[in-house]
């Protein structure tokens, strides 16, 4: 099977060992264990809870306890509508592979996680893309979104919040879009792996699983609650969706481990006090980013609205690429080429890092824009 080379963890793999300041890094502020347990009310000796842990498989679907919290980050789905997965990207791809087969017509935005376009592709769908603009705040069009959804579209993929952008759908939006894929008889598979950093109140929007029969739902604990090192994400929708996604993942995943499950439980019973964390480093982060962007004149930009990264248009005589590894060489900052997102002359910015990791990244890049004459 042919897939394309995936170009943003291909980017990701080259240089995020070799840079001094990470402004390509997408999840909040990762967490220790300690911290952990600080914010969950633990202490260390909570750990000896993991010593009589026999190491054999877990729960094939995800243990009760772990199904049931995630189940609570929704409104309408109960744990028998949760599987866990190998992280976000284990859910994307069973929910691909289980829905989608050769000839399928599928419609994806873009720009967003490669794997929304490109698993289709390698299987041998009809894949089209609707390109979000900067003229429209990166939201879908959906007079053109319409025009591409024909009769016997199989799925629409969308990502809320979007990667890379940090454009945010709302309910009004949404709805809309499942008037679109309820027309036709489509899926909607929405990659929301950043629901929980939104910059305005509430700070979640609503998930697709709860908005349509025929919504799925992926998500992890990598961005929004900062534990990456789980390698833990699921998949929220129709029994009928679950029960295809467990025929699949049976070949490539069996269970998740025992302590990743344990930990991602932990975690998600106090969701809110992890969220409120998250939304702090951002908004915080967000902020000085903004006054960032307002005094560089070779950089403009649309503000996001959620998420931990933003693309940034630059006016410079370089292919994205170029700038780059030029910006790591010379300064130790690394951003990701728009050229990884099929953006050029954007490079995305991850600001969900520490504050001082953002501020001395850039003032750097500040001083690098600053060699090249106006």
């Amino acid at each position: 099977m042919h897939i394309e080379p995936f170009g943003v963890e291909i980017w990701m793999n080259e240089w995020e060992t070799r840079c001094e300041l990470n402004l390509a890094e997408t999840c909040v502020e990762s967490l220790t264990i300690d911290e952990l347990l600080q914010l969950t009310g633990n202490s260390a000796a909570a750990l000896s809870d993991l010593l009589p842990m026999k190491m054999t498989y877990g729960a094939i679907e995800g243990s009760d306890r772990l199904r049931l919290a995630i189940s609570a980050l929704y409104a309408q789905q109960k744990p028998e509508n949760i599987i866990v997965t190998h992280g976000t990207i284990g859910a994307n791809m069973l929910v691909h592979k289980a829905l989608v087969a050769p000839g399928d017509r599928v419609v994806s935005i873009v720009p967003t996680y490669q794997q929304h376009y490109s698993i289709p592709d390698s299987i041998g769908a009809d894949v089209h893309l609707l390109h979000l603009q900067e003229r429209d705040g990166f939201l879908p069009d959906l007079d053109r979104l319409r025009a591409l959804v024909t009769d016997g579209t199989k799925l629409i993929a969308i990502n809320n919040p979007n990667n890379p952008t940090g454009a945010l759908m709302g309910r009004d939006m949404l709805e809309q879009i499942v008037e679109i894929a309820r027309s036709v008889g489509a899926w909607i598979l929405c990659d929301e792996v950043y629901r929980g950093t939104d910059q305005d109140d509430p700070g979640r929007t609503e998930s697709i699983a709860d908005l349509f029969e025929r919504g799925i739902s992926t998500a992890g604990m990598s961005k929004a609650y900062s534990l990456a090192g789980l390698r833990l994400g699921w998949v929220a929708g129709p029994a009928e969706i679950i029960e295809k996604v467990s025929i699949h993942r049976d070949y490539d995943t069996i269970s998740v481990g025992m302590i990743d499950d344990y930990f991602a439980a932990l975690a998600l019973e106090h969701s809110d006090t992890l969220l409120a964390r998250s939304r702090r480093i951002t908004q915080d982060n967000l902020a000085i980013l903004e006054q960032w962007v307002l005094q560089e004149p070779r950089i403009s930009w649309v503000k996001p609205k959620s998420g931990t990264t933003a693309l940034l248009r630059y006016d410079l005589p370089l292919s994205s690429r170029d700038f780059c590894v030029a910006l790591l060489r010379d300064t130790g900052v690394m951003f990701t080429p728009g050229s990884a997102l099929g953006m050029e002359g954007y490079v995305r910015i991850g600001y969900a890092n520490t504050t001082d990791i953002l501020k001395s990244g850039l003032a750097r890049v500040s001083e690098f824009l600053a060699r090249y004459p106006a």
